[in-house]
């Protein structure tokens, strides 16, 4: 079980915006991911609960934020319910998409466990719910995903796999690297792996 943290920032000025301490594992039935994020000061700012199937699709999902909170799962493409910081209202939504994202790790992790991409295969385009700090509120965003390359590189634990995945962000152009060994993102945009005490899980072949 994989426990670390990564450093987050703006991807475009890099400003800082906190960390995010993680735990994850893969199971009988899939993948959970669980984190607590905190502020550049140490303050605490949200969390991330997320539970992939086997096939890689979110079967349970939870997000706080300065206390906003989003439940969601797949249902009839994915469903939510999201809540505002008094508690009072909550407002639902649904959306024929594939999956959810967001600003968390874990989110790149289990897009690449649903599309399950071959290296040198053509791109593949998904659609997806996005929550971003601070208010979570949803935006439904198209990308394009390919696995540019997949490298064996030597360890005390054996060899480690690094996929390296291109991401296209269809509605502005822009395009980004993303490393991903087995359910643990080594650097993304705005993400930077600083801690891990064991290493990646590797999901079991398909």
């Amino acid at each position: 079980m994989p426990r670390g943290r990564y450093s987050l920032h703006d991807p475009h000025d890099h400003t800082p915006l906190g960390a995010e301490h993680f735990h994850c594992a893969p199971g009988p039935s899939g993948w959970r991911y669980v984190s607590q994020t905190t502020t550049p000061s140490g303050d605490h700012s949200g969390s991330v609960d997320l539970t992939l199937d086997d096939l890689g699709r979110p079967i349970r999902m939870e997000l706080h934020a300065r206390q906003w909170r989003v439940r969601g799962a797949a249902l009839d493409g994915v469903t939510w319910v999201r809540t505002d910081p008094t508690g009072e209202h909550g407002s639902e939504g649904s959306v024929r998409a594939h999956a959810f994202t967001g600003s968390s790790p874990a989110f790149l992790v289990a897009t690449a466990r649903l599309l399950r991409l071959t290296p040198g295969a053509p791109s593949t385009r998904v659609r997806l719910v996005a929550f971003t700090d601070p208010a979570l509120a949803p935006l439904t965003v198209d990308q394009s995903w390919a696995l540019v390359n997949s490298e064996a590189h030597p360890t005390d634990n054996g060899p480690l796999i690094v996929d390296e995945y291109r991401l296209d962000a269809l509605d502005t152009g822009e395009r980004h690297t993303v490393y991903i060994a087995g359910d643990v993102v080594l650097s993304a945009p705005g993400i930077e792996l600083e801690e891990l005490d064991t290493p990646p899980s590797a999901f079991p072949a398909d």
